[in-house]
């Protein structure tokens, strides 16, 4: 695991680790009153965020599998990303950026098919294994700040061109935080 990502005791927290790579139910899923769609095919690589930020962690909402969101839980969203960006991402936060779909800030979607694409989700070889990976970070975004970009497919954390850095910190860290790095094999 050090190969791929970062030191291991440091970031993540394997209690909460998850293997969806069977998984093969229809369960509908809410997170933050928003669908959850489970990333079948992946196993999940949870990061240590307990406890992390300080305004608790009632975003995560209870540990556990279930279908329904409880009360101040944010929706889920993924990032697809390079192996170097994943690595980026978990030392420090993420970092705002230009599309113009809906304008400057930080990208995720809510559909782990869209997250996978080559576009985003960049394949890499395992310098072991020589396998072929994917790697897409699994987020909880906060809905009070989100917006919907068109199509629906697209979510913004909005960040203006000429927020000072210190802002864009905490404007990602209040926004959009990763709790699990998604790995698949190709």
């Amino acid at each position: 695991m050090e190969e791929y990502f970062i030191e291991e005791k440091t970031f993540f927290d394997s209690q909460y680790d998850y293997d969806f790579t069977h998984l093969s139910d229809f369960a509908v899923c809410i997170r933050g009153n928003a669908l959850y769609e489970r990333p079948k095919g992946w196993y999940r690589m949870a990061l240590k965020v307990k406890g992390k930020y300080p305004d608790g962690d009632t975003w995560l909402g209870p540990d556990g599998g279930r279908s329904r969101s409880v009360p101040g839980e944010w929706p889920v969203s993924y990032h697809g990303t390079s192996l170097d960006g994943a690595r980026g991402i978990i030392k420090s936060h993420y970092i705002a950026g230009h599309r113009a779909a809906c304008g400057r800030g930080i990208y995720s979607t809510p559909s782990i098919y869209v997250a996978e694409s080559e576009q985003y989700a960049k394949t890499f070889q395992s310098k072991t294994t020589g396998k072929y990976y994917k790697v897409i970070l699994q987020n909880q975004i906060n809905p009070d700040i989100l917006l919907i970009c068109n199509p629906a497919d697209y979510w913004l954390i909005p960040v203006d061109e000429g927020t000072p850095a210190w802002r864009e910190v905490e404007i990602s860290e209040g926004s959009i935080r990763p709790y699990g790095i998604l790995i698949r094999e190709i």
